[in-house]
């Protein structure tokens, strides 16, 4: 046993030192100035054309070429950010990073919605449609389309790590872990019902609420894009409402620990404040805590709303719609709704109960005891209940969108050879089968790290088509009819 727990130390020593280059400065630099570089050549779009965004994203386009509609699309990107990053990524990052993290999560994402924006506009400028009707469009393509064939190299590496972080990062491990972890943190907190499997103590709840993730999984997948974003636009914007009432039913009834919560949170952003001594001495005095709020509110940021990471051109590339600055308006709203709304309610609730600097919790733990605590005249165990609900229901639907994303990489990697992607939709159910048996620490690793990989030959096509992108952009909110 000793051994056992020797060579997981070890394994997740490797993994912490992989991830720490990986998330470095110098990606959170890079991350945080493409979303700067963008914003300033579209204008400050997001700031200005939101309330624009949002009448988009509930009206659909008519005539427009696609498999699904743009609302469909969005929720199916949507299903896929809106996952553990909202309930549980908030929580390791403030526990790790302390208040300030969520400062950092907040900027990376107002500028990330810049990024989103770009990622959608090029997901229809630059994708396909074969004659069977079948969109072949994202990262890869406008990286093929826009760049030119002598840059596939670089969309096949977008496309190889973007099945790797299905397969075994945001897609599987996290969201089915999450699920298991909030079950059973709410049914068997103390492992009163547990049986022995490689090596280790694991509820009974965790195995059960494994196997029917991996059937419900299993039923989905099976079905493609059209079963994954009928399944989405019912419990996504369901449970992303139900979540939102009752954070902000949390915050009312806390209203008067509002402002020092946001003295903490902007005070932990920059190293200060009293609240964040032990992050301070653990991070090695200001600068380091300031650095370490920097690192895990952008790196869990990122996993949030996956800003810069690719992924949403993928499903925006399937929308019904031919105009490309309208699906850019309408993708980037899902930076808006995941990270400045859900994470910093849940990131407000956490601060607010103190939970973060509890080190007896970990995970989902810091946001049940956060909303056991937070609202005062319900049974803890409502409140730890709901809370429960919403996760299951928001990883479940995260693991759908994922297996949608690697989908598509798998079909650019190996030239659409449906053969393969038929065996490697079971290889991810059986990801999602394993996943509730690794351990928390590692599962969030493995998934930064491929996070940060993914990242990387996307931002370079963005940058390197953010001209055409401004070009267009411009074109279009100056022409009058546009401006209706």
């Amino acid at each position: 046993m000793n051994d056992a727990v020797t060579l997981g130390d070890k394994i997740t020593s490797v993994l912490k030192s992989i991830d720490d280059v990986v998330w470095g400065l110098p990606l959170i630099i890079i991350i945080i100035a493409t979303g700067i570089y963008l914003t300033v050549r579209v204008r400050g779009l997001q700031i200005r054309h939101l309330g624009k965004a949002l009448k988009f994203m509930v009206r659909n386009e008519e005539g427009g070429e696609g498999e699904v509609t743009s609302f469909g699309a969005l929720c199916t990107a949507l299903s896929a950010t809106i996952g553990t990053g909202n309930i549980v990524g908030v929580a390791t990052a403030i526990a790790a990073g302390g208040p300030g993290a969520l400062f950092w999560m907040i900027v990376a994402a107002l500028f990330g919605m810049a990024t989103k924006y770009t990622e959608g506009f090029l997901a229809i400028k630059y994708r396909t449609i074969d004659k069977e009707g079948h969109v072949l469009g994202g990262p890869f393509y406008y990286i093929e389309n826009g760049m030119g064939r002598n840059w596939r190299w670089l969309a096949k590496i977008f496309a190889f790590f973007g099945v790797c972080v299905g397969l075994m990062g945001i897609g599987t491990f996290t969201q089915v872990n999450g699920i298991a972890s909030s079950v059973q943190t709410f049914f068997d907190p103390n492992s009163a019902f547990a049986v022995n499997i490689f090596g280790r103590d694991i509820s009974w709840y965790v195995v059960i609420t494994g196997i029917v993730v991996t059937l419900c999984t299993a039923l989905v997948v099976i079905g493609g894009i059209k079963r994954i974003a009928k399944v989405s636009e019912v419990i996504v914007p369901f449970m992303a409402i139900l979540y939102f009432l009752f954070a902000i039913l949390l915050i009312v009834c806390n209203v008067t620990k509002i402002p020092a919560a946001a003295v903490q949170i902007v005070q932990g952003a920059f190293g200060c404040g009293d609240a964040i001594q032990g992050v301070r001495a653990a991070a090695g005095g200001i600068l380091g805590a300031m650095m370490a709020a920097m690192q895990n509110g952008v790196a869990r940021g990122i996993f949030s709303n996956e800003a810069g990471l690719g992924s949403a051109p993928i499903a925006a590339a399937a929308a019904k719609t031919n105009d490309t600055v309208r699906q850019g308006l309408v993708t980037m709203t899902g930076t808006f709704i995941d990270t400045i709304i859900i994470c910093t309610m849940t990131g407000l609730s956490i601060v607010i109960a103190g939970s973060w600097a509890n080190p007896g919790l970990e995970g989902v733990a810091i946001t049940m005891d956060a909303f056991g605590k937070g609202i005062s005249f319900f049974d803890p165990h409502v409140s730890e209940f709901i809370l429960m609900l919403c996760l299951v229901f928001f990883a479940f639907t995260t693991i759908l969108g994922w297996n949608y994303y690697s989908e598509k990489c798998l079909e650019y990697l190996t030239n659409r050879k449906k053969g393969v992607v038929r065996v490697y939709r079971w290889v991810y159910v059986l990801a999602v089968f394993i996943g509730p048996y690794l351990t928390v620490e590692a599962v969030w690793t493995i998934a930064d790290i491929f996070n940060g990989l993914m990242a990387l030959p996307n931002i370079v096509a963005l940058i390197a088509l953010s001209g055409a992108v401004a070009r267009e952009t411009n074109a279009y909110f100056n022409d009058p009819l546009k401006k209706r």
